[in-house]
């Protein structure tokens, strides 16, 4: 194996203890792993400050409008996220997390980021910065690949083989 294959293993093997991890989280509070998904992105994109519509989510998690739909209901009784309408034109929503989820989550989540801080301390910065910049790729990478394998229509409905 080259050393590429060795850090494919690694990643993917990271990504199935992620996922162990994130599913205790899920089963204890009744989500679905979807569920978790679609937090992920409604969180990250309001930390980038960019709204998310219920049709860029269904894109996102490979769901039929209707899927989404109940999706998104699910979450709201749940308390974990609101949709409103966006002040610009009030026919489109905008998703949102809610204080709750956000508190639960970061109340699990914690101690990872502080078991993740303390594996990292051992780098420099400068190790950091390359370590980011191999998962960066990393990410765009199995996004793409993920793009490519599911293609989704243009009602946002993934295309099933």
């Amino acid at each position: 194996m080259t050393g590429a294959d060795d850090l494919i293993d690694l990643l993917r093997r990271f990504n199935v203890e992620a996922d162990r991890f994130v599913d205790v989280f899920a089963r204890g509070h009744g989500l679905h792993r979807t569920d978790m998904n679609a937090i992920a992105h409604i969180w990250r994109a309001a930390e980038d400050r960019r709204p998310l519509t219920p049709g860029e989510l269904a894109r996102r998690v490979s769901l039929s409008p209707a899927a989404t739909t109940a999706l998104l209901v699910r979450l709201e009784r749940a308390g974990h996220v609101e949709r409103r309408p966006d002040p610009e034109d009030r026919r489109r929503l905008h998703l949102h997390i809610q204080p709750k989820a956000q508190a639960l989550a970061h109340e699990f989540f914690a101690p990872l980021g502080v078991h993740m801080r303390e594996a990292f301390s051992h780098f420099t910065t400068e190790e950091i910065e390359i370590s980011a910049e191999v998962l960066k790729r990393a990410l765009t990478a199995t996004t793409r690949a993920a793009d490519e394998a599911n293609p989704v229509t243009s009602e946002g409905a993934a295309i099933r083989p």
